[in-house]
């Protein structure tokens, strides 16, 4: 998938919007998918896409978080960690699917399906440049920063 078009997409997203791939053309895109809402690694990693948020904007990118929560689970989430981007819901995991972030995980000695904590990074024509998989929420926003600001 590394440096080929991404599929167009639509997602429901916060604030009554629907987040769109071909909306956004011109523009660098950053997709972080994630587990869930209000859980400690996810509203860490949040926190840190949104203290760099400016960053990001700066550099001509747009953020989307993504995870199968409901829209209310996000709205709830965005409003409480004030986020300043959108969160996208894909409870049909039809964007999880395109992205090939669901794993099987274990989650307290038990063996679940979920997001596996990835990262992609789509260039201003619509082409996948970066992915990142099973990512640690430290310095990670960072990174990814980094890597926008080359494009």
């Amino acid at each position: 998938m590394l440096d080929t078009p991404v599929p167009d997409f639509a997602l429901p997203a916060t604030s009554g919007t629907s987040f769109r791939l071909a909306d956004q053309a011109g523009r660098i895109v950053v997709i972080y998918f994630y587990p869930k809402d209000s859980t400690p690694g996810c509203t860490t990693e949040g926190q840190n896409f949104r203290d760099l948020h400016a960053q990001f904007s700066a550099a001509g990118a747009v953020v989307l978080g993504v995870s199968r929560d409901s829209l209310k689970a996000h709205e709830n989430f965005k409003a409480k960690q004030s986020f300043p981007f959108e969160l996208g819901s894909d409870a049909d995991e039809a964007v999880c699917n395109l992205f090939g972030v669901i794993k099987q995980k274990m989650m307290y000695g038990k063996q679940c399906r979920g997001i596996e904590r990835s990262t992609f990074v789509i260039d201003r024509n619509g082409v996948l440049r970066r992915e990142w998989r099973g990512v640690k929420v430290a310095g990670h926003a960072q990174e990814v920063l980094d890597f926008v600001k080359t494009l």
